[in-house]
């Protein structure tokens, strides 16, 4: 597996190895040097959000790693019937108008995230200092919503694993916003992400899967986005596509996996996690990181032949960030 670092306040050369970092940037010189560098403060706990139909055992195995590594972890306790709690919002006008907020129907969430957070801090020295986020797919956007609405004054790390943070274009015929307009909410509402001493953004994703699309066309993705969106294409999209490989044929699963794609970000033939895309789950302003081979979910995942983001081997690649 290899590791791309793209750092989105000045041009980042990408690097293939899973332990260093081209320091081309503010950004990435700090990341360089937390390789190297021990602190003399105990490591920070964590708190692990699961992610949209996931549960508090589906993450169980990583937080036996990170305590491995020495950092102390909580899970916020979800259950798969808990997501039924979201069907309230199938009452709520704004579900259908695609204008969806967080409050009220996401109130079970933001308040498990909470009880989490007081857990953690329960486990640092003393029930001192600042806690990591690691967030898992709709937990890294729920993330951002809970430090909007709770402050962020006791986080120091938000770390997201495969998390469709952006909204998809607006115009596009055939996508539908699935959040029913939540992410719009989250990048109009929530602070954007920071990479600073204080809290620092850490967006991971995975190149597990290209998609493709069901029919053939000439378009490509910034055609159809700046021509039907109204929101002008994202830097790490252009970036993104300019290094993808090229696809050299396509399958059932490639186009099943390419409509999922298109869902998320408008396009089908683009590199992600087999759920995610990578050019959704990276954020402008935070450390953005791309690995190579890594699949989307716990649920069906497997250490060695589909390993996911908790899997050790790729823990290994991401863990310096939880120890500086």
């Amino acid at each position: 597996m290899t590791m791309n670092v793209v750092a989105w306040l000045s041009p980042c050369t990408t690097i293939s190895s899973p332990n260093k970092f081209s320091c081309c940037s503010a950004i990435s010189c700090q990341a360089e040097s937390s390789l190297t560098t021990t602190t003399a403060t105990a490591i920070r706990p964590a708190v692990i959000l699961p992610g949209l139909g996931n549960n508090t055992n589906d993450y169980e195995k990583l937080a036996l790693i990170l305590k491995g590594y020495g950092v102390p972890t909580a899970i916020a306790k979800v259950s798969r019937i808990d997501w039924l709690r979201n069907a309230a919002g199938l009452l709520d006008t704004n579900y259908w108008r695609g204008t969806l907020q967080p409050r009220p129907v996401l109130d079970w969430y933001l308040k498990r995230i909470d009880e989490a957070v007081s857990e953690a801090k329960e486990l640092a020295q003393g029930g001192s200092g600042t806690l990591s986020l690691i967030g898992h797919s709709a937990g890294g956007w729920l993330a951002r919503v809970y430090l909007q609405e709770f402050g962020s004054s006791d986080i120091s790390l938000l770390l997201t694993l495969g998390t469709p943070h952006l909204p998809p274009p607006k115009g596009l015929p055939g996508v539908i916003d699935q959040t029913r307009g939540l992410l719009y909410y989250v990048e109009k509402n929530c602070a954007k992400a920071v990479y600073s001493p204080e809290l620092r953004y850490v967006c991971i994703a995975g190149r597990y899967i290209q998609g493709s699309r069901f029919f053939d066309s000439s378009s490509t993705y910034s055609s159809e986005v700046m021509d039907g969106a109204e929101q002008p294409m994202s830097e790490v999209a252009a970036v993104s596509n300019t290094n993808a490989e090229t696809e050299t044929g396509s399958t059932f699963g490639t186009r099943f996996v390419g409509q999922g794609y298109k869902q998320v970000c408008g396009q089908a033939d683009v590199w992600g996690d087999g759920v995610v895309p990578e050019v959704s789950a990276h954020l402008k302003g935070a450390l953005n990181v791309t690995l190579e081979g890594v699949y989307h979910s716990p649920v069906g995942s497997d250490d060695a032949t589909r390993p996911w983001y908790g899997s050790p081997a790729v823990v290994e690649q991401w863990i310096q960030h939880l120890l500086v």
